[in-house]
C-alpha cells in the first residue's frame, strides 16, 4: 500500500451499495451499516501484524452517509488491501450498545479475515487498543470468479445421497494423498473418490471464517490451548475459511 498513498489522498464520498468492500477499475468502495454510530473511520494496513494503521481515514456524516449507511470511495485500493473499522458511539449496554473507539472492527460483509500472528481474544473485551491484536478485514475481488455456468441440479431428496465433511479436516490427514490437504481445492481433488462411494451431494460443516482460539481449555499433556474446530462461532458470514 505505500505505493498507493498519493492516490488515497482524495478519498470520495462513495456509495452505500453494495454493501461491505467493493473492488472497482480505479478504487474500493466501502459500505458498512450502523444505525447507532456517531462516527466512523476507516483504517487501512500495509500488514495484518501492525500496531497501528497506515492510515485512518474519518467518514463525514454528513458527506459520507446514508440513512444508517456509512459509505467512501478510496481511489488506487486494490484487491488484498488489509482494513478494519473504528465505530464511535454511545456506551449504554441496557440498551445493547458498546461501543468503543479503541477496538479495530472487522467489515460484517467482509468478503476475506487476516489473523495477526499475536491475535488476542481477550484484548477485544478488556479495555485498551487492541489494533495489534486484532482480526482485520482483506478486500477481496469476487466478479472475476468463473461459475462455469453452475445452476441448481434439482435432484429428487430422495435419490440423493448426502456426505456431510469438514472442508479442512477432510483431506487434512497424509492418508489423503491431497496435493493440498485441508483446503478447497483437496475436496475437488477427492471428486472421484466421493463419486466412487455413489455419494452426489455433499454438505460442508461451517465454512465462514470463525475464531479457532475461543476455546479456553488446554491440553492436559502439553499445556498447549485446545482450538476451535467445528466452526460454528462465526465471526464473518462472507469470508469463507477452511
Amino acid at each position: 500500500m505505500a505505493g498507493q498513498r498519493k492516490q488515497i489522498l482524495s478519498p470520495r464520498a462513495g456509495k452505500s451499495y453494495p454493501i461491505g468492500a467493493t473492488v472497482l477499475p480505479d478504487g474500493v468502495n466501502f459500505s458498512v451499516y450502523s444505525r447507532s454510530a456517531t462516527g466512523m473511520d476507516l483504517l487501512l494496513f500495509d500488514d495484518v501484524d501492525a500496531a497501528t494503521p497506515a492510515r485512518t481515514i474519518a467518514l463525514d456524516p454528513a458527506r459520507n452517509r446514508t440513512y444508517s449507511y456509512w459509505h467512501l470511495f478510496v481511489p488506487g485500493l486494490r484487491p488484498g488491501q488489509i482494513y478494519g473499522y473504528r465505530a464511535h458511539g454511545p456506551y449504554e449496554p441496557l440498551l445493547g450498545m458498546r461501543f468503543d473507539a479503541q477496538k479495530v472492527l472487522l467489515d460484517p460483509y467482509g468478503r476475506g479475515v487476516a489473523v495477526p500472528a499475536g491475535y488476542s481474544r481477550k484484548a477485544a473485551s478488556e479495555p485498551g487498543d487492541n489494533t495489534a491484536q486484532a482480526m482485520k478485514s482483506v478486500v477481496v475481488d469476487t466478479s472475476r470468479y468463473d461459475w462455469e455456468g453452475d445452476m441448481p441440479l434439482r435432484r429428487p431428496f430422495d435419490q440423493t445421497i448426502i456426505y456431510e465433511m469438514h472442508v479442512r479436516g477432510f483431506t487434512r490427514h497424509e492418508s489423503s494423498g491431497a496435493k493440498f490437504p485441508g483446503t478447497y481445492a483437496a475436496i475437488r481433488e477427492k471428486i472421484p473418490y466421493l463419486l466412487e462411494l455413489g455419494v452426489n451431494a455433499v454438505e460442508l460443516m461451517p465454512i465462514q471464517e470463525f475464531d479457532e482460539h475461543e476455546n479456553e481449555f488446554v491440553n492436559p499433556f502439553t499445556g498447549r490451548q485446545l482450538m476451535n474446530y467445528w466452526g460454528y462461532s462465526t465471526v464473518g458470514f462472507f469470508a469463507p475459511k477452511a
